[in-house]
Parts: C-alpha cells; structure tokens; sequence
C-alpha cells in the first residue's frame, strides 16, 4: 500500500466542557434539615499530540479536520464527582512542529519518540454547592457551571530528523545517490522533477551510520514560494551536514556545474541565513558520463581555490561512492558534536500555557457600552448559572471583590451603562445591585 506523503495539515481541536457542579442538599432518615452535599463536576479531556515513530506522514490530517476530547460528566449528591472526561491522543511524526493558527506561536516541536504536547486544555469541572457553605449560608442553593474546553485552529509542520540532505537542481542524481548509499529505494526516471516528496535512507558506511534525506528537486526562486520552495526547503532546516549535488554532464538545461553551486546556495541562504554556514560537500556526479571528467576538474580546481570539500561520485557504477560515505560520516559526526544542544530537560509531556491576559482591563466598545477583560473574571462568568438568582448575586461579589467595579468607574461607567463579560452583559448599577 502506497501512502501518500503529507507534511503540512491545518487542524481544529476541541477540548472536552467541565462537566457542572450538583446542587443537593443531605436527605437522611432522622435528618430533616442535612447540609449541602453536591459533588464536583469532572475536568473535561484535554487534546494530546503525540509524536511516534511508525508515524511518517500527516496523512491523516489531510481530509479530516475537526478533533474534539469528551466531556467531564456532571457531579452528583453525597458529594460524588463526576467522571474525568478521556483525553484525546493524536498521534504524528517525528520532527512535527506544532504552530497556534492565529498567532503563529510555537507551541511545540516534538523530536523525540513518546513526547506529547498537550495544546488544548479540558475545561475546569464547576464545584458543587458543599464549596459554597459559610457560617452565614449554610444552606447554598447553587452550584458552578463547567468551563468550557479550550479550542484552537493549529498547523503542523513536518521536518524531517536527518543528519545530511542531497539539495540540488531537479535530475542532478540524488535519487540515485540515496539508492546507492542506502536501502531507499525512491522513484527514479530520466526526467525533471522525479522526486516529489522528501525520501529518508540509512546510511552504514564503515564506523559510521547516518540519516541521508533525498530532498526534492529545487529551482531557482525556491525560497520564494516558486515551485514547492518553502514546502522542500523547510525539510533541510534540521540536517547538520549539507550534500550539494552537481550534474557534472550539465543536466537537461545544460547549466555550467559550477554556476550551479552559486544558483543553489543563494536559495538556500534566501530561505535561512544559518544555512549557508552549515556543513557542505559539494558532491560531483555522474563523473561516468562522456565529458564529466573535464567538468569535475574545473570544479575540483574551483572548491580547492575555496577550501571546499568535494567529491566527483558515480550513482550508476558506485565510482568514488564508498570515500565520500565515510568522509560524509566524519563530517556529521563533528557537526554533531559541535552543534548547540539545549540545557532544558527534556519533557515527556508538554502543556502548552497560551498568552493569558490575566490583567483586567475595561474597554469602551460604543457609548454607553463597555467590555471587561479578563481571563479571570471571564472564567467566573462562563461557570456561573444565570437562571438562578443565588448564583448570580455570588458572582456579583466575587466581580466587586475581584476590582471590576472600580475598574468601570475609573472608565467612565454610569448606572444604566450595557456591560459585556464573555458572552454575558448585563445594566451597570454602582450601588451594585447589578441586575443581570
């Protein structure tokens, strides 16, 4: 079975709702008059990326879209809480990037085989009436709603972990090279633009073994989105060594060998200035075919004049194939070695905290109407129960208690003002007999 190669997918994620707070009050023979005992609602499931081995394509991403965790389920009397609703796991490829779709945030980069990213959070169950009881209400008639999940649009990027990648102009031999150096076995024709997804081999040459990664032809104004530019050139970003192929027979548009070298490097530099800086073996094939021998002397003259290493190889007969394995392997094993590595422990599980403005702010949208800001104050409205009178006037302290009455004032709030918290509004009294 043949499975098509995705690497990039645009997803919507929903966690599970909190399940809500129980209402109940102790009812026992020979106790009339038993205290509140409502339970807690469940926390809601959270949606979960999990980065697998077996996995190496996004294909699953591709046509369905919207994912969404279970919800907590709903607390009950004699103070029993609701379940905790399961948590959603989807699984992806080594090498994922994970990006919040409206602020184009990282959330995550998952590298390693079992990390998961946790990228929307289940909502918060409600509490029962029992959190409610004081020595001045000790008989609270109410209880929480459950918060909502949290939900996002995200996009997930594919880079592939290798340790080198074959750049080079379409039809320059990479396909050939990597079926040469490793077990890949991509598709491999006489014509332009063969390779249409990234191919990764295993490569063992002496003491050495390495990741090869058999990239997709590029072309001039590649790193400008022509062709499938970014798409090919992002899957380079991870290698710490760089094979430049060259055509030494000048290919099917008869380009100067060493023309070429400049022509890719520019792109490569375009796309990500560290690029041009990494680890290159310039690497000269096809040395076989009538007239390559001339060709690779002029470039062998010309990466000699520079320092560069270079290599003139054959994929159809294996000539040079085994001394630039084995010099392609020293070169990453010392690029390995001197690449940065970060102190920050690893983390099997990763939550991801988005920007919370937790300060409260208060903008006025239109006259006479203001909106409160707040991830706080937000979260108490949205669990509060506006059917029932009790609830309503807890929360209406819990507002004054938590600054948002000062905090209107000082914008120029009057009585009769339209407030809006969330998806609740409601006629502003200083006094605070807010009538919601």
């Amino acid at each position: 079975m043949v499975v098509m190669f995705v690497d990039e997918a645009r997803i919507h994620l929903t966690a599970g709702d909190g399940g809500a707070g129980c209402s109940s009050f102790r009812r026992e023979k020979h106790v009339p008059k038993g205290g509140p005992d409502g339970g807690d609602g469940g926390r809601g499931g959270a949606v979960v990326l999990v980065a697998e081995v077996q996995t190496s394509t996004l294909i699953d991403y591709q046509f369905k879209k919207h994912f969404k965790a279970t919800r907590g389920t709903h607390g009950k009397g004699s103070r029993m809480d609701g379940a905790v609703g399961e948590d959603l796991e989807l699984t992806v490829p080594l090498g994922t990037v994970i990006r919040d779709d409206e602020t184009g945030r990282i959330i995550a980069d998952l590298t390693h085989a079992g990390q998961k990213a946790v990228v929307a959070r289940g909502g918060h169950g409600g509490r029962g009436n029992t959190h409610f009881a004081t020595p001045t209400r000790r008989a609270p008639a109410f209880a929480e709603l459950g918060e909502p999940g949290e939900e996002r649009w995200i996009t997930l990027e594919l880079k592939l972990l290798a340790d080198a990648a074959l750049v080079g102009f379409p039809s320059v031999g990479k396909s050939s090279l990597i079926a040469r150096m490793s077990a890949a076995r991509p598709k491999i024709a006489d014509y332009p633009f063969t390779t249409l997804v990234p191919n990764l081999g295993v490569v063992k040459a002496g003491e050495y073994d390495y990741v090869v990664a058999d990239v997709p032809g590029l072309i001039e104004g590649a790193s400008e989105g022509l062709g499938l530019g970014h798409a090919f050139l992002r899957h380079i970003e991870r290698t710490a060594v760089i094979l430049h192929v060259i055509d030494l027979t000048g290919g099917y548009d008869e380009r100067d060998p060493i023309e070429s070298i400049g022509a890719i490097e520019a792109e490569l530099s375009a796309h990500a200035e560290d690029l041009a800086a990494r680890p290159t073996i310039l690497i000269g094939n096809k040395i076989d075919m009538e007239g390559a021998r001339e060709a690779s002397a002029a470039v062998a003259a010309w990466a000699a004049e520079r320092e560069r290493a270079y290599f003139p190889v054959s994929a159809a007969t294996g000539e040079g194939m085994e001394s630039m394995m084995l010099a392609v392997g020293e070169v990453v094993r010392k690029a390995r070695l001197t690449m940065e590595v970060s102190t920050a422990p690893y983390q099997a599980v990763y939550v991801y905290s988005p920007p919370e403005d937790e300060d409260l702010s208060v903008e006025m949208t239109a006259p006479g109407e203001f909106t409160v800001h707040g991830k706080h104050v937000e979260r108490m409205v949205v669990m509060t129960d506006m059917n029932n009178d009790e609830s309503v006037g807890f929360l209406q302290r819990r507002l004054r208690h938590a600054g948002v009455e000062p905090a209107l004032l000082r914008a120029g709030a009057v009585d009769g003002d339209s407030i809006t918290i969330g998806t609740v509004s409601f006629d502003f009294d200083a006094e605070g007999a807010d009538e919601v």
